[in-house]
């Protein structure tokens, strides 16, 4: 049973790693970015709001923010952290009770990264 699982995981892994986004066995999905903390907490703000996600509050936690929202009946829960002035860590999860939703904290690191592109393109170099 387990040998015919062992595809599907190797095609999930290459998925996530192709946008960089790392996934672990429990469904959080992971990614550091090249960009303060602040600037990539503006751009998960943009991205719940255009995912329509209500965020319940930000919290302070050691290096860094988390967020909690809702969508439905799932608890979503984003961490940021900073890693160095310029490099900030987001690890994202959603979960509906027990149940992982792996795609929708995927899909919330891929709106963030999007944001946050857009955000840099206004920049002045």
């Amino acid at each position: 049973m387990l040998t015919a699982c062992a595809p599907l995981a190797v095609t999930a892994l290459g998925v996530g790693a192709s946008a960089g986004i790392q996934h672990t066995v429990s469904g959080i999905a992971y990614r550091t970015f090249s960009a303060p903390l602040p600037d990539v907490r503006v751009a998960v703000r943009e991205a719940l709001e255009r995912m329509q996600i209500r965020i319940g509050g930000t919290y302070k936690i050691d290096n860094g923010v988390r967020f909690k929202a809702r969508a439905s009946d799932l608890e979503i829960e984003i961490d940021l952290e900073a890693l160095t002035a310029n490099a900030t860590r987001m690890r994202s999860t959603a979960r509906n009770g027990l149940l992982m939703d792996s795609a929708t904290a995927t899909e919330i690191v891929r709106q963030t990264l999007k944001a946050l592109t857009a955000a840099q393109a206004k920049e002045p170099v």
